[in-house]
């Protein structure tokens, strides 16, 4: 059963904007390189933290507000192409690029909430909707006099609960940097807050600056050039700025699934028996490949069938997809710092028949195909980032996008009041995506969030749990 939350208007207690100290960054242009473009339609990211903080609202205000606003303005001195502004020259897309001018600034909301904050933390089946007070919308695009669109590229929203808790939203835009990069930018901004705004303190202890050399990112093919030729193709190209398209969900249920690190060693120990008789050669098992294959799996399994038997065989022999992203900021090949700002992200994609999704072995089948991906990334980065455009366009509605992973460890972000109650990808709002994360009380644990029609979600649980069963029992 989903919980829905009575939606009552937020109360706005303060809007305001925040910026560098005035001074303290150049004016500075980066431009835009092949491995941002794909981006440029992208609709806007959001991750949202959830913290306890057992005060009434004043005395959030009055101590905990100015340390969070003074360590963010500290912490956009290094990031700061999040106050930056994207800038689209008219007629000419392939000039995009991102402008900082001194006194630039990202839009900061306050918000007090009456809402049920043990509800909203919790990991139970949930109305889509609770939390789309609690995320802030990126503010509309200016134009200047020549044509030029200016678009910003990160808001940010805090709302208190009182004397249960506070959430921090971020929505950004993707085409400004990856997921490892807004997760270095929210733990240097952490660790600021902890240290109350001692920058040196901060940088001793714990993470170092970001780099900005976009210069660095090789392109000899001429891939950026290619992507803007295909997006002037592209459907969304009649819409303003897809990242400015309101969200409307309804009858959607959000559903947070926790692995234990021993459920995680059995998934992955079954898969590798299976695989060992299924195919030939020796396949590297990783907790990545074995959770998007039970999750691709059991959510194609949940789709409902259709009735009539020639629809429904029509139905089993569409093509499915899953799309992976890899970081390819270690490959020789772009030899990128670990700390590189910006996107960097091969996308890669498994085709699977549904009939073999749905099959007796889907879930070794593909957590074979995924190993295959995994190899080639490997030996060739650049052909998947070479036909990422291309092959985006043959994608159909059976398409499973995968984002996060455990990696980012979004549970040790500490601002100083100990480490997130919840925290999730609050752009998870349809059938198409998973986000992977770390979890909160289980080391070695997984979270993995994603969102379906009621329905579809009860089919969801029930063959996920089943699934879940049989290997605990193998």
């Amino acid at each position: 059963m989903a919980h829905q939350i009575s939606q009552e208007p937020l109360k706005i207690l303060e809007q305001c904007r925040v910026t560098p100290k005035p001074g303290s960054v150049p004016s500075t242009t980066l431009p835009l390189t092949f491995f941002d473009v794909p981006f440029f339609f992208s609709p806007p990211f959001k991750r949202i933290f959830f913290y306890e903080f057992p005060h009434p609202t004043l005395y959030f205000l009055q101590t905990t507000l100015p340390i969070l606003k003074h360590s963010l303005s500290l912490t956009l001195q290094h990031f700061f192409p999040f106050s930056s502004n994207l800038i689209v020259p008219p007629q000419q897309p392939h000039l995009s690029h991102i402008r900082y001018l001194d006194g630039d600034s990202l839009s900061f909301t306050v918000a007090e909430s009456t809402a049920d904050f043990t509800l909203l933390t919790s990991h139970s089946p949930q109305d889509a909707q609770n939390w789309h007070p609690l995320v802030p919308t990126l503010p509309s695009p200016l134009v200047e006099q020549d044509g030029t669109r200016v678009f910003p590229l990160m808001a940010i929203q805090v709302t208190v609960f009182p004397n249960s808790g506070f959430t921090m939203c971020l929505t950004f835009h993707h085409i400004a940097t990856d997921g490892k990069s807004l997760h270095h930018f929210i733990k240097f901004w952490a660790s600021l807050c902890k240290a109350k705004g001692n920058l040196a303190s901060s940088l001793e202890t714990s993470l170092s600056l970001p780099s900005h050399e976009r210069d660095i990112v090789k392109d000899p093919k001429g891939l950026k050039l290619n992507y803007f030729q295909e997006l002037e193709h592209h459907e969304s190209r009649s819409v303003e700025f897809a990242g400015l398209v309101g969200d409307v969900f309804t009858n959607t249920v959000r559903y947070t699934a926790l692995l234990t690190h021993e459920q995680v060693e059995k998934l992955k120990k079954w898969v590798s028996i299976k695989c060992a008789s299924y195919t030939d050669g020796t396949v590297h098992i990783s907790t990545y490949m074995v959770l998007c294959s039970l999750f691709w799996v059991c959510m194609i399994r949940s789709e409902e069938s259709k009735s009539n038997s020639v629809a429904q065989n029509n139905d089993e022999d569409e093509v499915c997809y899953l799309l992976i992203p890899a970081d390819c900021r270690h490959r020789p090949e772009f030899s990128l710092p670990s700390t590189y700002f910006g996107n960097c992200l091969a996308t890669c994609f498994v085709a699977m028949k549904k009939s073999e999704l749905v099959g007796e072995n889907g879930i070794v089948g593909v957590a074979n195909a995924i190993e295959r991906l995994i190899r080639d990334l490997k030996n060739d980065p650049l052909r998947t980032v070479e036909t990422a455009m291309p092959e985006f366009k043959q994608f159909g509605k059976s398409t499973l996008i995968v984002s996060g992973t455990p990696k980012f460890s979004v549970y040790q972000t500490d601002f100083g009041w100990g480490k997130p109650k919840k925290s999730f990808a609050a752009y998870i709002e349809s059938s198409g995506w998973i986000c992977l994360s770390d979890c909160r009380d289980e080391k070695g644990g997984i979270e993995v969030a994603l969102t379906h029609e009621r329905i579809r979600m009860n089919r969801f649980i029930t063959i996920f749990e089943e699934q879940l069963h049989n290997i605990n029992k193998f």
